[in-house]
């Protein structure tokens, strides 16, 4: 494995199989006496093991982690996006390493020296210790964007073809985070015939909203909130102390008015008396602010945002 002035790091990701999300990796160089006990492949370890274990080499390790998103996997193919993520992953440590040990095989690089373990994970300790960072990132991940599609079940299954997931595809159609290029994805996406015809229209510039806003650091609560005979409220989120309420309006090309002309004082009324609703069922203050989003729905959906809308 080199001298010991050798800087060695370890190379794993996570994410190649799932049906949606992105891929993660995530590169470790671990120091000789790290005192980390019960390093293994992340597939082997408990969850509550794995969390625990990546709080433990976050502290002691030089870690980088890589995340390559559906729509990259898309344009380059699962294997060349992985590439790039261990890439990212490797060029963000804090001490460039002499080499990378990468988990089954490596990747050609002129650049970044790099060798294929098989079965690393199991045989390399920094190798066990990416896997285990690359894990808990992307299941974090998964859950985070789960409340935005809950018919999904993404917390439970991570994007993986479990048979809810493909019942969920082939009955709901693929998401906007589905990896399109993917056999089962490709076979059921939707079209506007069938969004229009299943009254999907909405949700999906609902969805499309509330992704922006998550990849933004915002944290999706939860999404068509009913607040008793007020109305609902189409995404709820927090950032900081504050609450953030996201009433969104949707249209596609053919139809008049479009969507900003949905949005009047008397919904705004409406969204007011259900944001106090909904805060009268919460422990906390915080902050509250009102967004409106309009989506105009065509090849490429076209979004715009009026935050901070006055309720007075």
């Amino acid at each position: 494995m080199g001298s010991s002035l050798e800087i060695i790091a370890g190379v794993d990701e996570a994410g190649r199989g799932p049906l949606a999300g992105p891929v993660v990796a995530s590169a470790v160089i671990l120091p000789e006496n790290h005192g980390i006990e019960g390093l293994a492949d992340s597939k082997k370890l408990t969850a509550k093991k794995r969390e625990k274990l990546f709080d433990e080499i976050n502290e002691v390790a030089d870690v980088g982690i890589g995340i390559v998103s559906h729509r990259t996997i898309d344009k380059i193919n699962i294997l060349q996006a992985t590439f790039k993520a261990m890439r990212q992953a490797i060029n963000k440590l804090e001490k460039p390493p002499h080499k990378s040990l990468i988990d089954g095989f490596g990747f050609p690089d002129k650049k970044l020296k790099n060798e294929g373990i098989i079965d690393g994970d199991n045989k390399v300790e920094s190798i066990s210790a990416a896997s285990i960072i690359a894990k808990v990132t992307r299941d974090a991940i998964m859950k985070d964007i789960d409340p935005i599609f809950p018919e999904y079940g993404f917390a439970k299954h991570k994007g993986y073809g479990t048979q809810y997931h493909m019942n969920a595809l082939q009955e709901l159609k693929a998401t906007p985070i589905h990896r399109k290029s993917f056999k089962p994805v490709h076979e059921n996406l939707p079209n506007m015939q069938w969004l229009k015809s299943n009254k999907k229209i909405g949700s999906l510039g609902e969805q499309l909203v509330a992704l922006q806003y998550y990849n933004q650091g915002y944290k999706i609560i939860e999404m068509n909130r009913t607040c008793s005979h007020y109305g609902e409220l189409d995404i709820i989120a927090q950032k900081n102390d504050e609450w953030i309420f996201v009433e969104v309006k949707t249209a596609t090309k053919d139809q008049m008015g479009g969507p900003v002309s949905k949005v009047d004082n008397s919904k705004l009324q409406k969204l007011e008396s259900a944001i106090q609703y909904f805060l009268s069922e919460q422990e906390d203050d915080k902050d509250i602010r009102l967004d409106v989003a309009t989506v105009m729905l065509n090849k490429m959906p076209i979004i715009q945002y009026y935050k901070g809308i006055s309720l007075d």
